[in-house]
């Protein structure tokens, strides 16, 4: 475990000491001319290092600052509370599932469709792949506002928007995965007169595992970056994005970046929750464990 831990302590160390150098550096400006304009000189270091990490809207806000806000607007205050970091945290993570799971859904069919028939590889790769190249900042807007104008908001747009991001990684490890089965193994299922289905079930299932949870710790964060992309476009819906968008309206850099800090937990929560379900399947496959 030290052998574990402590490199990660160290590098955490590190970026705690360089994260509050930095706050005074880029918090010294404004602070010099708040000495300027209260008529204060000779002020001492010590002093001057404090009040730059203790300004009311920092450039770069301290790391306790950062955590105090996110103590005070998700621990202290109720959850259901619209000022609540854990309400709109809930709701960032509402349209993240959501449209995980369909990105996930799509992105197997698609690769199922593309191992298995050559029109639909030849037709459908380029395009998928194509897809990827419109930045998501483009396609939410026109989502949210089309949806909008038929009467469809809340979940579901943002939802899509994650399931655009999501199935990419999917179709592709999937792919990948279900064409992992060599020759020699196909030809031996074909020597037992085995049906497509039974190919498919027994072999190339089984043998797209690996890729496919890979494929799904991939999707599940920049299905998160999608929700939250999706909210940044309709501020009336509540969620991480929402907070991030008032923030920089108001300058409120402290606020910023603890939702970015809430938003980072999650993701990271998120992966190992496939991880932790990636584990279960293996072992309920029979697999030996890593």
């Amino acid at each position: 475990m030290r052998g574990r831990v402590l490199p990660i302590l160290i590098v955490l160390l590190a970026i705690v000491l360089f994260w509050y150098a930095a706050a005074i550096w880029m918090n010294a400006p404004w602070q010099s001319m708040l000495y300027a304009r209260a008529g204060l000189v000779d002020v001492p270091v010590q002093q001057f290092v404090l009040d730059s990490w203790a300004q009311d809207k920092p450039v770069l806000p301290a790391p306790h600052q950062v955590f105090g806000e996110i103590w005070n607007a998700a621990i202290a205050i109720a959850p259901t509370s619209r000022r609540s970091l854990a309400y709109h945290a809930w709701i960032t993570l509402s349209g993240t599932l959501f449209g995980f799971v369909l990105g996930t859904a799509l992105g197997i069919a698609l690769a199922v469709a593309i191992v298995h028939n050559d029109a639909a590889n030849r037709s459908l790769m380029p395009w998928i792949i194509a897809s990827q190249t419109v930045p998501i900042l483009a396609v939410a807007p026109m989502v949210v506002v089309g949806f909008g104008a038929v009467g469809v908001t809340g979940l579901l747009p943002k939802a899509l928007i994650s399931m655009y991001l999501s199935f990419f990684p999917v179709v592709v490890g999937m792919v990948k995965g279900l064409r992992t089965p060599e020759a020699i193994q196909l030809d031996l299922l074909q020597t037992y007169n085995a049906t497509p289905w039974q190919v498919f079930a027994k072999l190339r299932w089984p043998s797209a595992m690996p890729f496919l949870f890979a494929s799904m710790k991939v999707g599940i964060a920049i299905s998160l970056i999608g929700a939250v992309v999706g909210e940044l476009s309709n501020n009336a819906g509540g969620g991480l994005g929402v907070r991030l968008l008032t923030g920089s309206y108001n300058g409120q850099t402290v606020q910023i970046w603890a939702a970015l800090f809430i938003a980072a937990a999650l993701a990271a929560v998120l992966v190992i929750a496939v991880g932790v379900l990636e584990r279960l399947v293996n072992a309920r496959m029979g697999a030996r464990p890593v």
